[in-house]
């Protein structure tokens, strides 16, 4: 081990001292926004794949509603409105898909 280095054991204790600060309102927050990259990622050309759109509007819908009080106004207002713009490009991308 390099000299200045933290040891494996200063390593846990510092992932455990982060680990503590977590809220679940944190881990959340954090799973709504990867669970909508990958479903704007479904609404994309390139991956287009509709059922795991609309697989990601769902989850949206029942986790967002839950982050109410528990993350500042301003944040639960954009994730809401995330929501809708997805549900607005899932209802754009099924209509260019039925027209094809």
């Amino acid at each position: 081990m390099a000299e200045g280095e933290p040891t494996q054991e200063e390593l846990l204790e510092q992932l455990q001292a982060e680990f503590e600060k977590l809220k679940v309102a944190d881990v959340i927050v954090q799973t709504v926004l990867t669970v909508s990259s990958l479903g704007y990622r479904s609404l994309g050309k390139e991956a287009r794949d509709l059922d795991q759109a609309r697989l990601a509007i769902d989850a949206l819908r029942a986790l967002v509603p839950v982050l109410q009080g528990a993350v500042a106004e301003d944040v639960s207002r954009d994730l809401e409105q995330m929501v809708s713009n997805m549900q607005i490009a899932y209802a754009k991308a099924a209509s260019d898909d039925s027209v094809r």
